[in-house]
């Protein structure tokens, strides 16, 4: 039996979620941007879709753009305030453990002449709101932070960073990248005081191609793109309609489950934690209290390729790391402080409600054979 657990790089559509992009499809085919009835049928799916995502975070349905993912809302957020706010405010704050999307945003804004502050994490691997605030000053426009960490499961304190930020900078506009945080932790931006905030639809079991910025109102954004007049101006182009309606049928499904759901995940990453702790050559990565949806582990003595490929055949599906690096090393385990021939033995495994506890031990079962089987041969 396969057993799945690489939700961290993407979920399975939900049946809600497939439900409602076929009757969009089928019966709401039309341009959302034209005036006729059959537009206007559009327009309404889309409004609808538009307002569960607001929902979910708390905002209105206003503040909401869609994209086509979260590499493009982070481009959009990251590159298009400092293009509106970076005239004369040339510093702009990331950390050295953001997805790859955000640390390319970052190299465009650098080329461009960009002072960018690229923020490590401290000795023991976590962010402080006083380790940050070193860094930020009167010629800061733009600061950005993910949320969870989409390798190591690590929560950055984004709302107490932020918070100060705000606080002692209010000129400085604030990103947070919040794919691997929605809907599963409370994510809420205006508590956050994030001025901008990025999540992504197939992590939460909608489909790929479709995502959306939070853009607080106020806060103005350069358009990437020049074209039409979708979504404010800001992102031009035909909206899909069936991504955008099955991506907020998902979420609708989901938000009210977020603490029901982290219970289940919380017990069972405890467990996977178990099963794996009782094999020699073990070594957990992830800090203890990150997120419940990410675990990342070293088996000792075996390369992350070796095991990967080993765990395939048994039908069993994790990564070694961020899917967006192709199998490549992105370099944020060692910027967490894990020494290089674990990094180079890391794998990580993500979970979803259909995964169960049979699942983790299963998973400790095979990494046994593993280590029996190839350990030897190196």
């Amino acid at each position: 039996m396969a057993i799945y657990l690489d939700s961290a790089a993407t979920t399975c559509p939900s049946e809600t979620c497939i439900q409602s992009m076929t009757e969009a499809m089928r019966g709401h085919f039309g341009n959302p941007s034209s005036l006729h009835s059959v537009g206007l049928d559009a327009q309404l799916v889309m409004d609808r879709a538009r307002k569960q995502i607001a929902a979910s975070l708390g905002c209105e349905s206003a503040e909401i753009l869609f994209t086509s993912g979260a590499t493009e809302s982070n481009h959009l957020a990251i590159r298009g305030a400092a293009m509106k706010y970076g005239k004369r405010l040339r510093r702009v704050i990331t950390t050295t453990v953001e997805h790859a999307s955000v640390r390319g945003a970052f190299d465009m804004l650098e080329e461009q002449g960009f002072e960018v502050i690229r923020i490590a994490p401290g000795p023991d691997g976590s962010y402080t709101a006083d380790q940050v605030m070193e860094s930020v000053n009167e010629n800061t426009c733009l600061i950005s932070m993910m949320m969870v960490n989409n390798e190591t499961g690590a929560i950055l304190p984004v709302q107490e960073i932020f918070t100060r930020v705000k606080r002692d900078y209010p000129q400085v506009i604030t990103h947070c990248d919040a794919v691997q945080g929605y809907m599963k932790l409370p994510v809420q931006p205006e508590k956050m005081h994030a001025d901008l905030l990025t999540v992504s639809g197939h992590k939460v079991h909608a489909c790929k191609g479709i995502g959306a910025l939070y853009h607080k109102k106020g806060v103005r954004l350069a358009s990437l793109m020049k074209g039409g007049e979708q979504e404010q101006g800001i992102r031009p182009g035909t909206e899909s309609v069936p991504l955008i309606a099955g991506f907020g049928a998902a979420v609708e499904e989901l938000r009210k489950t977020i603490p029901s759901r982290g219970e289940y995940i919380s017990a069972l990453r405890s467990e996977c934690i178990r099963a794996l702790s009782a094999l020699d050559g073990i070594a957990i990565q992830s800090p203890e209290e990150g997120s419940p949806y990410i675990l990342s582990f070293s088996v000792k003595g075996l390369r992350s390729e070796t095991m990967l490929h080993f765990l395939a055949e048994k039908g069993v599906s994790v990564s070694s790391g961020s899917a967006c690096s192709k199998g490549k090393q992105s370099g944020v385990l060692q910027q967490f402080g894990i020494k290089q021939d674990l990094a180079d033995s890391t794998l990580r495994v993500s979970f979803c409600m259909d995964n169960t506890a049979e699942d983790m031990h299963a998973l400790a079962a095979y990494l046994e054979e593993a280590q029996a089987k190839l350990v030897h041969k190196r």
